[in-house]
C-alpha cells in the first residue's frame, strides 16, 4: 500500500491506496491554519490501523499549487517519513490530482482551487477520445480571467470550481460543474497518480521535492497573478 499525503489547501487528507483497488482507508479534516496538529496523528492511526508501517510500500504527496503553511506542512511529514523508513517518495500536482479523477469524463476538465480573495490556481486538461494529457501550464489569475479563459463543453473541478459556480459557469454556457467530494476526490487523483509513478519506477530525491506555491507568502511585496511559483 502507499501512504497519501494531501495538505495543498484548508481541507486536509491522508489516504492508503491499494493498487489495483484504489483508497483502503482515509481520514479527512478541515485546518484554518497549516494542519500541523492534525496531520501526524491522522498518518499514526492511518498506518496502525491497516497494520503497521510495514505494509507500506511508498509514500505519495501533493506538492501543489496551494496554501504556503498548507504545503510545507504535508511535504515535511512526507519527507521525513521517507527519509526514517527508505520508502519511495513521488510528489504530484494538486490540479492533476483534482482533475484525474474525472479522466473518463471524456471531457476538457479544468481543475480549479482557491488561490486568494478572487484569485484562482487552475490548469486544464484533455480526456477525450479515452486519452489524457495536460492542456495548460499551471496557473494563478482572477476568477473572471479565467471565466473569460473557458470554452465549449469543460467539466469544472475541485473546491475553486465550486465556490465560483455561479461566475464560472454564467461565463461559459456549455460548462458544467464536476459531480465529486472534496477533499475525497482529489486524495484519489493523488493516490491514483502516485501508483503510476512508482509503477514505473520513478521517486523523487526528498531533498529535491519543493513545494509550488498558489501565491507567495504573506512576506515583501507580492507577485502578480501569473505562473505558479516553485519554493
Amino acid at each position: 500500500m502507499h501512504l497519501i499525503i494531501e495538505t495543498s489547501t484548508r481541507a486536509g487528507a491522508v489516504g492508503l491506496w491499494r493498487p489495483g483497488s484504489g483508497l483502503a482507508a482515509s481520514r479527512e479534516w478541515e485546518s484554518l491554519h497549516n494542519h500541523t496538529a492534525e496531520l501526524m496523528p491522522a498518518v499514526r492511526a492511518l498506518v496502525d490501523d491497516a497494520g503497521g508501517p510495514q505494509r507500506l510500500a511508498g509514500i505519495g504527496v501533493s506538492t501543489g499549487p496551494g496554501g504556503f503553511s498548507a504545503l510545507r506542512a504535508g511535504l515535511g511529514a512526507a519527507k521525513g517519513l521517507a527519509f526514517a523508513s527508505g520508502l519511495p517518495l513521488v510528489g504530484v500536482s494538486t490540479l492533476e490530482a483534482t482533475a484525474y479523477p474525472h479522466r473518463g469524463s471524456g471531457a476538457v476538465v479544468v481543475a480549479v482551487i482557491v488561490a486568494g480573495r478572487d484569485l484562482a490556481g487552475w490548469a486544464a486538461f484533455d480526456a477525450r477520445g479515452g486519452g489524457w494529457r495536460r492542456l495548460s501550464d499551471d496557473r494563478v489569475s482572477s476568477v473572471d480571467e479565467l471565466a473569460a479563459s473557458l470554452n465549449g463543453e469543460a467539466l469544472l473541478a475541485g473546491e475553486g470550481a465550486e465556490a465560483w459556480a455561479e461566475r464560472l459557469l454564467g461565463a461559459a454556457g456549455e460548462a458544467r460543474l464536476a459531480e465529486e467530494r472534496q477533499p475525497s476526490s482529489r486524495l484519489w487523483g493523488a493516490g491514483a497518480l502516485t501508483a503510476e509513478r512508482l509503477e514505473r519506477g520513478e521517486r523523487d530525491a526528498p531533498a529535491g521535492l519543493a513545494p509550488h506555491y498558489a501565491r507567495p507568502p504573506g512576506i515583501g511585496t507580492p507577485k502578480a497573478p501569473g505562473r505558479v511559483g516553485r519554493g
